[in-house]
């Protein structure tokens, strides 16, 4: 992830990440299927991400401005926090989450892809476009992703605050099947 200014220092505060759907945990493709149906894909390294983001403690989101059964189901299958479909004003939920929840911008994170995310992007400590996003939302958030929108832009934000938090070792080690590993009792993957 290149950006503008240290990530380092923005990421050790972050203890919310919050996000866009279409164009960031999927390719903003929508497939209507029949007259009241649609198909989202969703990239499943983002959903592992979004799964140890929450449970080293930190809290997820997802504000949109369309209205999506399929969104409401995954973002219930990663226990986000916060889950804001059919939003007119990005900018307004943003502000009720953050007084509701006693959180300052420089505690978020916010991923974009659109011109609808930039009051947002402006606000949030942390603010990022996808590889994929709109010119003037690359021009304006501080980080950029190498990846695309919903091919895992949303796990490289998420690896990146865990490593300025000092978390990945703890991360790494959940996973860790090696033999001195396994004496020492470190594999505790939760299914």
């Amino acid at each position: 992830m290149r950006g503008r200014t240290s990530l380092q220092t923005r990421a050790r505060r972050v203890t919310m990440i919050l996000m866009d759907v279409d164009g960031v945990m999927t390719d903003g493709r929508i497939t209507l299927v029949g007259a009241r149906h649609e198909a989202k894909s969703f990239d499943a390294r983002d959903g592992v991400a979004l799964w140890i983001a929450r449970r080293l403690g930190l809290m997820t989101g997802v504000i949109s401005g369309r209205r999506s059964t399929a969104v409401v189901r995954r973002a219930r299958e990663l226990g986000m926090d916060e889950i804001h479909l059919g939003t007119r004003d990005k900018l307004a939920v943003y502000e009720s989450i953050l007084r509701r929840r006693r959180l300052s911008d420089p505690q978020v994170c916010y991923i974009g892809d659109d011109l609808v995310d930039i009051p947002v992007l402006a606000r949030a400590g942390v603010s990022v476009a996808v590889a994929d996003a709109h010119p003037e939302v690359i021009r304006r958030a501080r980080f950029v992703t190498g990846a695309s929108g919903g091919q895992g832009a949303v796990r490289e934000v998420v690896d990146a605050i865990l490593k300025a938090q000092g978390h990945w070792n703890t991360v790494l080690g959940w996973f860790d099947v090696s033999p001195a590993a396994r004496r020492r009792g470190l594999r505790r993957v939760a299914r």
